[in-house]
């Protein structure tokens, strides 16, 4: 798919305001990771501190709740 191409499927507006950030983050990843650190945004580092603190309590799930999370519709 060519540049002007995908400048025509996002000036068409076929991304839904709901989906514009998600769709603008998939197009700026590959830039994000050349020749750089990638740097975590607050959410992401509160989710990363927030999992630190569990490891360092022993707050682990066990080998059985991953096995169902990984089954179809585990969720």
């Amino acid at each position: 798919m060519t540049g002007d191409q995908v400048k025509q499927v996002l000036d068409r507006g076929l991304i839904s305001p709901e989906r514009q950030e998600d769709a603008a983050q998939l197009v700026l990843a590959p830039e994000a990771q050349e020749g750089g650190f990638y740097h975590p945004d607050h959410d992401e580092l509160a989710a990363i501190e927030e999992g630190i603190a569990q490891a360092n309590r022993g707050a682990f799930v066990s080998a059985d709740e991953i096995a169902a999370l990984l089954k179809p519709g585990g969720r």
